[in-house]
C-alpha cells in the first residue's frame, strides 16, 4: 500500500517537471506570434513571396552578392519579370522595408539567430527622425 503512495507522488512530481514550460507559458500569456515587421512600401511587391523571404532570405542575399560581385550582373529579375536593382541598402531597406533596426534586427532578435556580417560593407539607411525629435 506505501509503495502505491510512493509511486503516485513520484509519477506527479515528473508530470509536474515534464510539463512546467507550458504552464509557465500560460501563466505568462506568452505568445509565439513572430515580430511585427513592416510591409513592404505602397506600391512595391518584394522580389519573392513572403513565406519563401522567410525561409531562405538569406541564400537570396548571398546569391545577390555573387551576382554583383562576382559577375558584374546590376539587375534581378524576380519570377513575375519584374526587374530589381541589386543592392540591399538601396533596393530592400530603402525602397521597401524601411531602416534595418525595425527590419532586420527585430526578425533577428526574435529568432535568435544572429545576423550575419552583412554591415561591414554596407551602410544602413538612416531611420526617418520623430517629428517630435530635437536635432
Amino acid at each position: 500500500m506505501r509503495d502505491r503512495v510512493l509511486i503516485f507522488a513520484g509519477l506527479s512530481l515528473f508530470l509536474a517537471l515534464v510539463t512546467y514550460p507550458v504552464w509557465q507559458g500560460l501563466a505568462a500569456r506568452s505568445s509565439t506570434a513572430g515580430p511585427v515587421l513592416p510591409a513592404t512600401a505602397a506600391g512595391q511587391k518584394c522580389v519573392a513571396p513572403r513565406d519563401v523571404m522567410r525561409v531562405a532570405h538569406m541564400e537570396m542575399l548571398m546569391s545577390w552578392r555573387d551576382l554583383k560581385v562576382r559577375e558584374n550582373q546590376r539587375t534581378y529579375t524576380a519570377a513575375d519579370g519584374t526587374v530589381y536593382t541589386i543592392d540591399l541598402t538601396a533596393t530592400c531597406l530603402t525602397q521597401c522595408h524601411g531602416p534595418k533596426e525595425k527590419f532586420c534586427d527585430s526578425c533577428h532578435a526574435y529568432a535568435g539567430v544572429p545576423a550575419v556580417n552583412c554591415w561591414s560593407c554596407h551602410t544602413s539607411p538612416p531611420a526617418a527622425p520623430n517629428p517630435g525629435e530635437l536635432r
